[in-house]
C-alpha cells in the first residue's frame, strides 16, 4: 500500500520541482528590466492619475520620462512647478516652467435665465438627466445642474448655484476631470492667468438662443470687432477665445450684448502658493 502512494507521489514531486525551476529561470530570463531611475520619478508626482498630462496616470507619465527622451518635464498640472523643478533635478534635464491651468465651466443658464422644460424625476447624476431628452433645462446645450463634476473633484473645487456649476479657482488644481466627467462638455481648462470666460455653449442660431436662455451668446459678432488682438471669434453660432491671443483687455466683456461673455480672477491655488 505505501509503495503503491509512493509511487503515485514521487513523479508529482518531481515534476513540481523541474516546473518551478523552469519557472525561476524563465522569470529572470524573460524579466522587463525597470529603469532604475522611474522609482525616484515616481516619487516626484502626486499620485493624483488624472490625466492631465496626456498619459495614462502617473505611472504612465513616470514611464514616458524614464524611457522616451525629450517627454516634457513640466505637463503635470496639479504639481505645478514644484514637481516640475523636482522632475528636471532627478532626471537632470533643464526646467521647464508649468502653464498652470484651471476649470471654467462655459454656461451662465442659471435658474433666471432659463426654465424647465420637463419634471425630471430620475438617476440624480447628470449623465442619466442627459439621456431624457437631453436633461430637464430648455437649453440642452447648457450646465445639467446635477452636480457629476462636483462629485468627481478630488479638492471640492465646484459646486451647484442656482442650477449652473460653479468654480473655486482658488482650491482648483487643474486636474481636468470635471472635463471628462460633464456629459455636455461644458468645462473645459484655461490658464489661470488669464481673466476672460465665455460663459455659453450654446450652437443654436440667435433667435433659438434667446428663446431658452436670456444669458446665452447670440453669435452677434460684436466682440470679434472689438478685440484688438483677433483672440475672439464666432464658431458654430457661439463666441470662442484663443487664450494665446487674448490680451485680456475686457473689451470682448464689456460689449457683449447678452453679457455671456464675463471677466473673472481665475488665478487658481497654483497662484496663491507662489
Amino acid at each position: 500500500m505505501l509503495e503503491a502512494i509512493l509511487t503515485a507521489v514521487i513523479p508529482v514531486v518531481i515534476i513540481g520541482v523541474v516546473c518551478a525551476a523552469m519557472l525561476v529561470v524563465a522569470a529572470k530570463l524573460m524579466a522587463v528590466k525597470e529603469d532604475e531611475r522611474f522609482p525616484a520619478v515616481r516619487d516626484c508626482l502626486p499620485g493624483a492619475n488624472c490625466g492631465a498630462c496626456g498619459f495614462a496616470g502617473c505611472d504612465g507619465y513616470a514611464k514616458a520620462l524614464c524611457e522616451t527622451p525629450g517627454t516634457p518635464t513640466n505637463l503635470c498640472i496639479p504639481g505645478a512647478d514644484t514637481v516640475a523643478k523636482q522632475l528636471s533635478e532627478t532626471l537632470g534635464v533643464a526646467f521647464a516652467d508649468v502653464v498652470e491651468q484651471v476649470a471654467v465651466v462655459h454656461c451662465s443658464g442659471d435658474c433666471g435665465a432659463t426654465q424647465d422644460k420637463v419634471v425630471y424625476s430620475g438617476i440624480e447624476t447628470c449623465a442619466a438627466a442627459k439621456m431624457l431628452y437631453g436633461g430637464k433645462g430648455s437649453c440642452t446645450f447648457g450646465c445639467l445642474g446635477l452636480g457629476d463634476c462636483a462629485k468627481a473633484c478630488p479638492h471640492d473645487a465646484i459646486f451647484i448655484d442656482n442650477g449652473v456649476a460653479k468654480v473655486y479657482t482658488c482650491d482648483c488644481i487643474g486636474c481636468g476631470i470635471c472635463t471628462k466627467t460633464c456629459p455636455n462638455h461644458l468645462i473645459s481648462l484655461v490658464p489661470d492667468i488669464k481673466n476672460t470666460v465665455v460663459a455659453c455653449s450654446n450652437r443654436d442660431k440667435g433667435a433659438v438662443t434667446r428663446k431658452v436662455c436670456a444669458n446665452g451668446c447670440i453669435g452677434c459678432k460684436k466682440c470679434e470687432r472689438v478685440c484688438p488682438s483677433g483672440a475672439i471669434k464666432v464658431q458654430d453660432n457661439v463666441a470662442v477665445i484663443d487664450y494665446e491671443k487674448c490680451i485680456d483687455c475686457g473689451a470682448c466683456a464689456e460689449n457683449c450684448t447678452t453679457h455671456c461673455i464675463k471677466t473673472e480672477d481665475l488665478r487658481g491655488c497654483h497662484h496663491f502658493q507662489k
